[in-house]
C-alpha cells in the first residue's frame, strides 16, 4: 500500500446516513391473499358465468396492493434531514432522543404520555420507536415518534447532525 494513497473524501452526492423502508413481513402476503381469495369464493358461489370470478380479479390484487402501500413507508437521515413518511425534519432541530425497546414502555409513550400534537410515524409489525424531540420553536409538534427496526443506527445518523 502506498504511503500516498489519496485520502478518502465524504461523497458529494448527499448518501443517506440512515435509510430503512418499514415494510411489512413477508408472511403477511399469505394471509392476505387467504382472505382475500375466500371472501372472492363468497362471491363466486352467488354468480353464475364470467361474474363468479370478478372477486378473485379485483380482490386478490387488492390486498397484494394493501400490503406494499403500507411497506412504502421510509425512514430516512440524508443531507441533514430526517424524513419520517412524508414529513421532514432538519438535523439542527433535533433534540434529545430517546430509544423505546420495550413492550410495556411503547405503549405507555404511545397511550397516557403521547402528547396530542406529536408527529407519530408508527407500524405496529415493528417493535423499537424513536423519540425524537423537535428544538424548532415554530414547530407544531414537540417531538416525533418514529418506528424502526434499527433504533441504535438511527440515533447515530442524526447525532451525526451531517446526515
Amino acid at each position: 500500500m502506498s504511503e500516498h494513497a489519496p485520502a478518502p473524501t465524504p461523497a458529494t452526492s448527499g448518501t443517506s446516513g440512515f435509510d430503512e423502508r418499514l415494510s411489512v413481513p413477508w408472511w403477511w402476503y399469505l394471509p392476505a391473499v387467504g382472505i382475500a381469495a375466500l371472501l372472492a369464493a363468497e362471491i363466486h358461489m352467488g354468480y353464475p358465468g364470467v361474474r363468479a370470478w370478478i372477486g378473485y380479479a379485483v380482490l386478490i390484487p387488492l390486498a397484494v396492493l394493501v400490503l406494499v402501500r403500507l411497506s412504502r413507508t421510509r425512514v430516512r437521515v440524508a443531507d441533514g434531514v430526517l424524513r419520517a413518511g412524508e414529513r421532514s425534519l432538519p438535523l439542527h432541530h433535533v433534540g434529545r432522543t430517546d430509544v423505546i425497546r420495550d413492550r410495556d414502555a411503547k405503549q405507555v409513550a404511545l397511550g397516557p404520555d403521547l402528547d396530542p400534537q406529536a408527529h407519530l410515524l408508527h407500524r405496529s409489525w415493528v417493535r423499537p420507536v424513536v423519540r425524537v424531540e423537535v428544538l424548532d420553536p415554530d414547530a407544531a409538534e414537540p417531538y416525533w415518534v418514529v418506528s424502526t427496526r434499527d433504533p441504535d443506527g438511527l440515533v447515530a445518523a442524526l447525532r451525526r447532525r451531517d446526515g
